[in-house]
This record gives structure tokens, sequence and C-alpha cells, in this order.
């Protein structure tokens, strides 16, 4: 039996009958927040056992029809065979993903914000390229996906855009894609169509439960409101809803203008600020980790993940598997789940 991550089925067997359990007690549905997230993740577990178990199951029936095929050699047998190996192999290979989840944050949801660099209409354009990259993406995964923010320019394309992405283990998928992207094209912006080099930096953050947030000091918080973007085309709300909140100590800024009462904004921007100064908590602890051991490489724009050649011809290439695919506008609709995948599998295995 492979063993280490998803395929620990008797510790998430045992996981599965104590959640049970606690979803059993009375009162258990009077705290809204703790009840949903513990049947979240009573439910991906099931998923995750119940998968295996219908995978072994189908490997079990294949050695059944191989022995009988050594007694009694049969075509309509061996297209049995055939079929149920064909199956077992889409799903272990549509699955294979998961076995490499194993990180502290991997079976959350995910926070993915989209900043554009410089670069003016171009590197708008190319950010609103990634949102739509991702929105496929996630979709094709039958995820939900909710706009939080979102900054446009009236002549194209994006300053900013962040996002909620909602299933199993979107922020264990999602988070390879954070880092800065590079897009080199002919530049559809200007009379010349001149090739332009553009760039975008891909935050990805995971959703902390309640109990995980940082506590927040008022006094630290600096809240501003102002009139936010209507709805289905409306050109603004009638109410200040548009909320933004600066972590004073950091200088870490989260504005939020898509829900539709300032409250809703207010709840969403202090969830994302959580997360955020959360994660540069971490990534100072980690940082100091690898200073020790001589490791650790500043973080900057000139140190892009993956570039994007649509001219002189067309080049997807991941920098740090540097795994290439040639099809890049079917990478641009959203079929990453290679590069997704051979990104998980060398942090998994860093030695390979």
């Amino acid at each position: 039996m492979i063993y280490g991550g998803i395929f620990e089925l008797a510790r998430k067997r045992q996981k599965i009958l104590e959640l049970e359990d606690q979803m059993s007690q009375s009162g258990f549905w009077s705290d809204q927040k703790n009840a949903q997230s513990v049947s979240k993740k009573f439910s991906n577990l099931k998923t995750q056992v119940e998968f295996w178990d219908k995978l072994e199951q189908d490997l079990v029936d294949m050695r059944e029809v191989v022995e009988m095929l050594k007694d009694n050699p049969d075509q309509k047998f061996e297209k049995e065979l055939e079929q149920k190996l064909a199956n077992a192999v889409k799903q272990y290979e549509s699955a294979r993903i998961t076995t490499f989840f194993s990180g502290k944050h991997d079976n959350r949801d995910a926070i993915v914000s989209i900043h554009s660099g410089a670069g003016g209409l171009d590197a708008q354009g190319w950010a609103q390229m990634l949102f739509r990259m991702y929105q496929r993406y996630v979709e094709a995964k039958n995820f939900k996906i909710s706009v939080l923010d979102q900054n446009r320019d009236p002549e194209g394309g994006i300053k900013s855009a962040t996002f909620e992405i909602t299933g199993p283990f979107a922020f264990g998928y999602l988070k390879s894609e954070a880092g800065v992207h590079r897009l080199i094209r002919l530049s559809p912006f200007n009379p010349a169509h001149t090739r332009e080099t553009s760039f975008a930096l891909v935050e990805v953050l995971p959703v902390l439960e309640s109990r995980e947030q940082l506590q927040l000091n008022e006094k630290d918080l600096k809240i501003e409101t102002s009139t936010a973007s209507g709805h289905g085309g409306q050109s603004v709300n009638t109410t200040y809803s548009a909320v933004r909140i600066t972590h004073i100590p950091t200088g870490i800024k989260v504005s939020i203008q898509n829900e539709r009462s300032q409250r809703q904004n207010k709840e969403v921007a202090l969830k994302v600020l959580a997360a955020r100064l959360k994660h540069v908590e971490e990534e100072r602890a980690e940082k100091e980790k690898k200073e020790i051991r001589g490791e650790f490489h500043s973080a900057e724009w000139g140190n892009q993940i993956r570039s994007y050649t649509l001219h002189p011809y067309k080049l997807v290439k991941d920098h740090r598997t540097n795994h290439e695919e040639t099809d890049a506008d079917s990478v641009l609709d959203g079929n990453i789940d290679v590069f997704v995948e051979k990104y998980l599998e060398q942090t998994a295995n860093p030695k390979k």
C-alpha cells in the first residue's frame, strides 16, 4: 500500500468516525460556523476514502477477469478487462495530483489576487487574461468562484482583482500559481502592434478558519469607505459600501466592494487581511529557516515563475520545473493541470 498524504486511509477512516460522532452530538448545529467547517472536513475525507475504495474494488474485479481468462480465453472478457483497466487508469490519473496534498493548508479554500505590473494597458490586459484563465480552470473542476473585488480600467483590462475559490483542496491546487507571470506578445493596444513584455503578480492565500485568524487590534486598523461600482452594470451604489482597510504596522491594504453592504464588505476585507497577515507571519518564519540553511532568495518582479510567449512562436514555460507546453491557447483557456501537477510533484520530491 502506498502511504503518505491522501493514502493514509486508516487514519482518514478513523477521522471520519470521529467527525460523525461529533456531528451527531446534540447542539452541534447551534454553532453554524463550526458546524459548516466540520461538515466540510467530513465531506472531503469521505470523498477521498470512497474514491480509493472504489479504485481498489475495480482492481479486484480486474484480477478476477484475468483469472477467468487463464482458463477460458474469451474475447468478451478481454474487452471487459480493457474497459475496466481504462476506467481505473482514467480515475487514477485524475486523482493522482491529490496525492501530493500534504501541506498545512492544502485542504482549504483559496483567496487569489491578481495585480497588473508596470506597462499600462498591456499589463492590465494581461491581468485580465490570467483572471479568465483561472476562471476557466476552477470552473472545469466544478469549484465555486466569488469575485470579492475588481479594479477595472475604463480603457481596458484590470489593475487588480481578488476572488475566492471554494472547492476540495482549492488552495492545494492554486498555490502553484503564486508569483510573477510574464507575457510576450504583439500589443493590441498600440497602432504599431509592437512586441511587448507584460507582467502580473498572482497572490494565493488559504482561507483560514475563524479560530486560526490573527486577532486584529482595532487601533492598528485604518478603515475607509467610499462608493462602490454597482452590480449588474449599474454605475454606482447610492451608499458608501466599498471598504478599504489598512493595517498600519505593516502597511498592508485590502479593498473590497463586491458585497452589497458596508458590513459585508468589512467582514470580507477583515478575512482577507487576516489571511495576508498570517501568510506574512509564516513567510517570515520560513525565511528565517532558509537563511539558516543558506537557501533564501528574495521574491522580486524579475523572478517570474512562468513565461507565456505568443510571438514570434507559442510556448508556455514554467521556470521552476522547466516544463513546457506549445499549445499556449489551450493553457490560457484554463488547461494548466500539467503545470500544477509538475510543481506539486517537484515540491513533494525536491531532490528529484
